[in-house]
């Protein structure tokens, strides 16, 4: 488990080198890697499906891209891709169309969906979670401007 997350790491190093993100803030981004892939890891271990394991560790790093996001005044995607990339569902898609290929239409759909299921349960996290912060954030504005001091 330990390695897979080092491994995480460093592949999320990778991505943020692409992506061009530079200094301690690509240092963040990969921790943010190691993140997602450890609570991921984790919940599966606890007997979650593999989609609320996505789901739930989504949510966790979707709390730590905002949090990081507003400290280091940076943009959340910044750091919500690059956490992103240990849990993006490519090996499926690479076998629905390998099995579209090789003819096996049933398995290929079944394949299709569940790597359909595992994007959403990962889309829907992070907009749950991006959704509840610019509430706050639009919550917090409006109250701190409605307060006037005399």
């Amino acid at each position: 488990m330990i390695l897979k997350i080092v491994y995480s790491f460093i592949t999320t190093l990778g991505f943020g080198i692409l992506f061009n993100i530079k200094g301690k803030k690509l240092i963040f981004a990969s921790i943010g890697g190691s993140i997602s892939l450890f609570f991921y890891l984790l919940f599966l271990k606890f007997n979650f499906s593999d989609l609320s394991s996505l789901f739930f560790s989504t949510i966790i790093f979707s709390i730590y891209a905002e949090i990081l996001a507003r400290i280091l005044k940076t943009p959340v995607t910044t750091f919500t891709i690059c956490a992103l990339i240990p849990l993006v569902p490519g090996g499926g898609m690479y076998y629905t169309m390998l099995e579209s290929i090789q003819g096996n239409v049933e398995q290929s759909l079944n394949i299709g969906i569940d790597t359909l299921y595992k994007a959403g349960a990962l889309a829907i996290g992070i907009v749950f979670v991006s959704s509840i912060s610019k509430f706050i954030r639009t919550k917090n504005f409006t109250h701190s401007k409605t307060k006037k001091n005399f």
